[in-house]
C-alpha cells in the first residue's frame, strides 16, 4: 500500500490506541499539523507549552495505556525533556515526535533558528538517548522500519521514545506494510522452569505477601496479579507508585507500603514474610521510607518485565504476564493456613464542624468523605501527595502521582490529559500553590475543554515540603501570594460554568463542599493555611530526608 510518511505515522499511533496528540505549534512541525487536522480519529490538543504537553501526555498515557507529544525542535524539544526524563523514571510510554529543520538543511549544516547556530544537529538526539529507551530521525528511505522499530520499543518497554521528523519529508510518498507484531512471547521450556521454581516457593511459604509496583499499571497485569492473590489466599500492598492499581479493600489487602513508613502492622508483615513476590519493585528512596525496606534474607522473588530472579537464579526470556498465568495455573487450588493480617487504624472523619482546630488534619478528613468510587485523584509533590499516599480511598479510585521523578507542578497538566483520556469520570485534584505557580497555564486548557474537575489549591504560603526539610522560616521557601481564586475567570472560562470558592476555616469549606458536589464542570477551591500545617507525614518525610541528605537530626531552625 502506498501513503506518506506523514499518514503512515499517524496510523501506526492510532493503531496503538493514541487519539490525542498534545503539544505546541512551530514552524517546523505546522505541514504535520495540517495533516493531524485531516486526519479523523486523531486530535490536536494544543498546550501552553511543551512541559506541560508531555505532562498531559504522560497523565493520558497512564489511563489508555499510551500518550503522544508534538514539539518543535530545540527549544520545543529542551522545554518538555523534563516531563520525558519523568515518564522514563516512572515507566509511562510516550512518543515524542519532534517537528525539525527540512533534511536539505541537516544535509548542508545550515545555521537556522531554534539551533546553537553551529550547523550541529546531533546535540539534541545526544540528550533524548539519554531519557528514552529507543530513538530515530526519520527519512524516506528507512522511514517505515524505523518508525516500526521505535514503537515497538515503547510497547515492549513502556518507557518514552523520540522521533525526529524533518519538516519536508511528511507528503513523501512510501510503500507502507501492516505493521509488525509487538507481541513478545516467553521460552517455553524457561517459562515452565520459572514457574516451578515460583510455585515451589508459594507452595512451601508460611507467610507470603506480594509487593505491587508500577509494573502492573504498565503491562496491564491487574486481573492476572488478583487472580493469583485470591485463588490462593496471598495478601497483597502496594508502593506509592502503584496505588489503588489493585482493590484497597477486601480481605488480602494489606495496605500501602513504603518500609518503616508503613503502618506498623503492614511493615512488619512484609518484614517476617518467608515469600514476597516483588511485581516489578524498585525500593527507591521516595518508596520505600527512605530506603528502610526490611525483607527476610532470600525471601524475595524479585519479578520484572523480562526476568525472574529466584533463590540467586537468574531467569531471562520471560514475560512477567506469561510468568503470573503459568504459576496461577499450577499451584494446588487448596489455600494453607496464613498469618491473620494486621488490622489498619480506621480513618475517622469529622462528624461535625468544630470537632477540631481548623488545618489540615481537618481538610484531609473531610476530602477522605468527599471522594467517591470511581474518581480519578491527582495529587502533586508535597502536602498533597503525602495527604493522598496516606488516605483511604474509595472504591474503583485511581491516584495520579509522580512519586519518583517528584517534579513539582507535574498534577496539574497531568490531570488534563487523564480528563480528556476518560471524561466520563469525576477528576479532583490537590496542588499546592508552589506546584500550582509551576504549571497553572494549563488551567486555561482545562476550561478550553470543558473538563469536569474540582481542583484543591492548597494554599500555605510556599514551599512546605521544603521548610520542613530546612529553613522554615527562610525567605527562600516563600512564594508570592497570588488571587488563585480568581485565576479561572481571568483565564479565559465561562463564568457561568465555573464555581470559583475559598474556605480559609471548617464552616467554608463545609459550604464549599457542599456546593461542589451538585457542580458540572471545572471547580476552583482555594484553601488556606499556615506554612508549618501540614500531614503528618510530612513532617516524618521531612526529619527522613534531612538524615539522609544532610546527616543531620534537628537543625537548630527548628
Amino acid at each position: 500500500m502506498r501513503g506518506s510518511i506523514g499518514s503512515m505515522l499517524l496510523d501506526r499511533l492510532q493503531q496503538l490506541g493514541v487519539s490525542r496528540i498534545y503539544g505546541v505549534p512551530g514552524d517546523y512541525n505546522l505541514e504535520f499539523l495540517e495533516l493531524i487536522e485531516r486526519t479523523p480519529g486523531i486530535a490536536f490538543i494544543g498546550t501552553c507549552n511543551e512541559l506541560n504537553a508531555a505532562y498531559a501526555a504522560d497523565g493520558d498515557a497512564r489511563m489508555t495505556g499510551i500518550g503522544a507529544v508534538l514539539v518543535t525542535y530545540g527549544v520545543g524539544d529542551l522545554s518538555a525533556l523534563s516531563a520525558v526524563a519523568g515518564a522514563c523514571a516512572e515507566g509511562v510510554p510516550v512518543v515524542v515526535i519532534s517537528g525539525m529543520p527540512p533534511m536539505h538543511a541537516i544535509g548542508s549544516r545550515a545555521l537556522v533558528h531554534h539551533t546553537l547556530a553551529d550547523g550541529d544537529y546531533g546535540n539534541v538526539m545526544a540528550c533524548y538517548r539519554q531519557f528514552t529507551v529507543a530513538s530515530t530521525r526519520l527519512q524516506p528511505a528507512t522511514a517505515v522500519a524505523e518508525t516500526d522499530r521505535v514503537l515497538h520499543a515503547v510497547q515492549t518497554l513502556k518507557r518514552p521514545v523520540y522521533i525526529q521528523f524533518p519538516s519536508d519529508i511528511c507528503y513523501v510518498g512510501i510503500d507502507v506494510p501492516p505493521p509488525p507484531s509487538a507481541i513478545v512471547v516467553s521460552d517455553p521450556d524457561l517459562l515452565a522452569q520459572a514457574a516451578g521454581w515460583v510455585v515451589q516457593r508459594i507452595a512451601q511459604a508460611r507467610q507470603p505477601v506480594v509487593l505491587v509496583d508500577a509494573m502492573v499499571r504498565q503491562y496491564g497485569l491487574h486481573d492476572l496479579v488478583l487472580r493469583l492473590c485470591t485463588q490462593h489466599g496471598i495478601p497483597y500492598a502496594a508502593l506509592s507508585s502503584a496505588r489503588t492499581l489493585l482493590p484497597e479493600t477486601g480481605a488480602l489487602w494489606l495496605g500501602p507500603y513504603g518500609g518503616q513508613a508503613s503502618a506498623p502492622g503492614v511493615a512488619d508483615y512484609v518484614k517476617n514474610a518467608d515469600c514476597v513476590i516483588g511485581l516489578g519493585v524498585r525500593f527507591v528512596d521516595s518508596t520505600s521510607g527512605y530506603f528502610s525496606q526490611e525483607l527476610q534474607p532470600g525471601a524475595l522473588i524479585d519479578v520484572q518485565p523480562f526476568s525472574l530472579t529466584c533463590d540467586g537464579k537468574n531467569m531471562q526470556g520471560i514475560t512477567a504476564a506469561d510468568l503470573l498465568g503459568a504459576v496461577g495455573r499450577n499451584i494446588s487450588g487448596k489455600q494453607p493456613a496464613r498469618p491473620a493480617l494486621p488490622v489498619s487504624p480506621d480513618h475517622a472523619v469529622l462528624a461535625s464542624s468544630g470537632a477540631q482546630p481548623w488545618g489540615q488534619a481537618v481538610f484531609w478528613q473531610q476530602v477522605e468523605a468527599f471522594l467517591r468510587p470511581g474518581d480519578i485523584v491527582g495529587a502533586d509533590n508535597g502536602s498533597s501527595m503525602v495527604a493522598m499516599l496516606h488516605a483511604r480511598l474509595p472504591a474503583g479510585c485511581s491516584l495520579l502521582v509522580q512519586p519518583v521523578w517528584a517534579a513539582i507542578g507535574y498534577s496539574l497538566p497531568a490531570s488534563l490529559g487523564a480528563c480528556l483520556a476518560q471524561p466520563d469520570r469525576r477528576h479532583v485534584l490537590f496542588i499546592g500553590d508552589g506546584s500550582f505557580q509551576m504549571t497553572a497555564q494549563e488551567l486555561s486548557t482545562l476550561l478550553r475543554h470543558r473538563c469536569n474537575i474540582t481542583i484543591f489549591l492548597i494554599n500555605n504560603g510556599g514551599y512546605t515540603i521544603e521548610r520542613m526539610i530546612l529553613g522554615p522560616q527562610a525567605a527562600y521557601n516563600d512564594i508570592a501570594n497570588w488571587n488563585y481564586a480568581a485565576l479561572p475567570a481571568a483565564m479565559g472560562g465561562d463564568a457561568a460554568a465555573i464555581l470559583s470558592l475559598k474556605a480559609e476555616n471548617q464552616a467554608e469549606l463545609d459550604t464549599a463542599l457542599a456546593q461542589v458536589a451538585q457542580h458540572e464542570g471545572l471547580a476552583f477551591i482555594e484553601v488556606g493555611f499556615t506554612p508549618m500545617d501540614a500531614p503528618a507525614g510530612l513532617e516524618v518525610m521531612g526529619r527522613a530526608v534531612r538524615r539522609y541528605d544532610y546527616g543531620i537530626e534537628t537543625p537548630e531552625s527548628f
